[in-house]
């Protein structure tokens, strides 16, 4: 995963408005609050809620 770190500065959870963590392992950012992975695929955050996948298993 490959992206800006000016980008991650201003990219927040959709949901909550919450920081995001980087999951390098999974390609995700990680917002833990509402305990939901918003995928990275092709180095582009996919910030869509219905896209993300719940921490909650």
């Amino acid at each position: 995963m490959n992206l800006d770190p000016a980008l991650l500065d201003i990219l927040v959870c959709p949901q909550c408005r919450a920081t995001l963590a980087v999951d390098v392992d999974r390609d995700e950012l990680v917002c833990h609050l509402c305990r939901l992975a918003y995928p990275v695929r092709d180095d582009i955050p996919v910030m869509l809620v219905g896209e993300a996948r719940s921490l909650a298993d």
